[in-house]
Protein backbone atom coordinates (compact mmCIF):
# COMPACT_ATOMS: atom_id res chain seq x y z
CA UNK A 1 0.00 0.00 0.00
CA UNK A 2 2.54 2.20 -1.09
CA UNK A 3 -0.19 4.36 -2.64
CA UNK A 4 -1.38 5.37 0.51
CA UNK A 5 -0.73 8.62 1.61
CA UNK A 6 -1.05 10.22 4.98
CA UNK A 7 -3.10 13.42 4.48
CA UNK A 8 -4.04 15.91 7.01
CA UNK A 9 -7.19 18.05 7.71
CA UNK A 10 -7.22 21.46 8.27
CA UNK A 11 -10.94 22.94 9.65
CA UNK A 12 -11.94 26.05 8.00
CA UNK A 13 -13.87 28.17 10.73
CA UNK A 14 -16.07 31.20 10.58
CA UNK A 15 -17.18 32.83 13.19
CA UNK A 16 -20.54 34.58 12.85
CA UNK A 17 -21.79 37.75 15.28
CA UNK A 18 -25.56 38.31 16.17
CA UNK A 19 -26.82 41.70 17.21
CA UNK A 20 -29.36 41.93 19.73
CA UNK A 21 -30.92 44.39 21.37
CA UNK A 22 -33.24 44.53 25.14
CA UNK A 23 -35.23 47.38 26.24
CA UNK A 24 -33.39 49.42 29.54
CA UNK A 25 -35.40 51.89 31.88
CA UNK A 26 -33.72 54.89 31.35
CA UNK A 27 -36.05 57.10 32.93
CA UNK A 28 -39.64 57.59 34.04
CA UNK A 29 -42.03 60.55 33.73
CA UNK A 30 -45.09 61.03 35.74
CA UNK A 31 -47.77 63.09 34.19
CA UNK A 32 -50.77 64.48 36.05
CA UNK A 33 -53.53 66.73 34.99
CA UNK A 34 -56.07 69.28 36.85
CA UNK A 35 -59.01 70.59 35.95
CA UNK A 36 -60.27 73.90 36.65
CA UNK A 37 -63.72 75.64 36.23
CA UNK A 38 -63.77 79.11 35.46
CA UNK A 39 -67.13 81.00 35.89
CA UNK A 40 -67.45 83.70 33.05
CA UNK A 41 -70.16 86.76 32.86
CA UNK A 42 -70.71 86.72 29.19
CA UNK A 43 -72.62 90.33 27.91
CA UNK A 44 -75.67 89.53 25.91
CA UNK A 45 -78.04 92.33 24.08
CA UNK A 46 -81.55 92.08 24.50
CA UNK A 47 -83.99 93.65 22.97
CA UNK A 48 -87.75 94.68 23.30
CA UNK A 49 -89.98 96.57 21.68
CA UNK A 50 -92.86 98.81 23.23
CA UNK A 51 -95.87 99.50 22.40
CA UNK A 52 -97.92 102.93 23.56
CA UNK A 53 -100.98 103.40 22.46
CA UNK A 54 -102.79 106.79 22.45
CA UNK A 55 -106.70 107.59 21.50
CA UNK A 56 -106.92 110.95 20.55
CA UNK A 57 -110.82 111.78 20.20
CA UNK A 58 -112.06 113.26 16.69
CA UNK A 59 -115.65 113.17 16.55
CA UNK A 60 -115.33 115.13 12.57
CA UNK A 61 -117.83 114.27 9.88
CA UNK A 62 -116.07 112.35 7.18
CA UNK A 63 -116.95 111.16 3.52
CA UNK A 64 -114.52 107.88 3.14
CA UNK A 65 -112.91 105.64 5.55
CA UNK A 66 -109.50 107.29 5.67
CA UNK A 67 -107.13 104.54 5.39
CA UNK A 68 -104.19 103.71 7.96
CA UNK A 69 -101.34 106.01 7.98
CA UNK A 70 -97.78 105.20 9.18
CA UNK A 71 -95.97 108.44 9.89
CA UNK A 72 -92.28 107.80 11.13
CA UNK A 73 -92.69 105.88 14.44
CA UNK A 74 -96.38 105.71 14.79
CA UNK A 75 -98.59 104.65 12.85
CA UNK A 76 -102.33 105.89 12.73
CA UNK A 77 -106.16 103.45 12.48
CA UNK A 78 -108.85 104.89 11.84
CA UNK A 79 -112.14 104.21 14.22
CA UNK A 80 -115.44 104.97 11.73
CA UNK A 81 -119.16 104.98 12.80
CA UNK A 82 -121.93 105.36 10.77
CA UNK A 83 -124.55 107.64 12.85
CA UNK A 84 -128.17 107.63 11.74
CA UNK A 85 -129.29 110.87 10.91
CA UNK A 86 -131.94 111.91 8.37
CA UNK A 87 -129.23 110.94 6.22
CA UNK A 88 -126.18 108.83 6.46
CA UNK A 89 -122.84 110.54 7.66
CA UNK A 90 -119.92 109.00 8.05
CA UNK A 91 -117.85 110.55 11.42
CA UNK A 92 -114.36 110.02 12.39
CA UNK A 93 -114.65 109.44 16.10
CA UNK A 94 -111.39 108.90 17.12
CA UNK A 95 -107.73 107.86 16.04
CA UNK A 96 -105.71 105.37 17.57
CA UNK A 97 -102.05 106.37 17.44
CA UNK A 98 -99.20 103.49 17.96
CA UNK A 99 -95.70 104.26 19.08
CA UNK A 100 -93.59 101.66 18.89
CA UNK A 101 -90.18 102.32 21.46
CA UNK A 102 -87.67 99.80 21.40
CA UNK A 103 -85.73 99.34 24.32
CA UNK A 104 -81.94 97.53 24.32
CA UNK A 105 -79.94 96.79 27.50
CA UNK A 106 -77.31 94.75 27.96
CA UNK A 107 -77.02 91.86 30.54
CA UNK A 108 -73.95 89.54 31.82
CA UNK A 109 -74.98 85.77 31.87
CA UNK A 110 -73.12 83.68 34.11
CA UNK A 111 -71.04 80.71 32.30
CA UNK A 112 -68.69 78.07 33.60
CA UNK A 113 -66.25 76.99 31.48
CA UNK A 114 -63.63 74.51 32.19
CA UNK A 115 -59.33 74.26 31.61
CA UNK A 116 -57.20 71.58 32.21
CA UNK A 117 -53.29 72.26 33.42
CA UNK A 118 -50.55 69.64 32.93
CA UNK A 119 -48.02 68.90 35.06
CA UNK A 120 -44.68 66.77 33.58
CA UNK A 121 -42.24 65.34 36.51
CA UNK A 122 -39.25 63.46 34.84
CA UNK A 123 -37.87 60.84 37.21
CA UNK A 124 -34.81 58.98 37.47
CA UNK A 125 -34.64 55.58 36.15
CA UNK A 126 -35.34 52.53 38.63
CA UNK A 127 -32.45 50.67 38.28
CA UNK A 128 -33.43 47.47 40.54
CA UNK A 129 -36.78 47.02 38.48
CA UNK A 130 -36.10 45.58 35.08
CA UNK A 131 -37.84 46.61 32.17
CA UNK A 132 -41.72 45.23 31.73
CA UNK A 133 -43.72 46.06 28.96
CA UNK A 134 -47.71 47.19 29.87
CA UNK A 135 -50.40 48.82 28.20
CA UNK A 136 -48.29 52.24 29.15
CA UNK A 137 -45.85 51.67 26.67
CA UNK A 138 -47.95 52.50 23.66
CA UNK A 139 -48.84 56.35 24.69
Amino acid sequence: MADETERDFIPVVEETATVSTRRVVSGRVRIATQTEEINHLLPTDLASVEVDVVRVPMDRRIDTIPDVVTEGEVTIIPVVEERLVVTRELYLREEIHVRRIEHKETIDVPATTRRQTVQIERLPADLEQPYQKDDQDDL
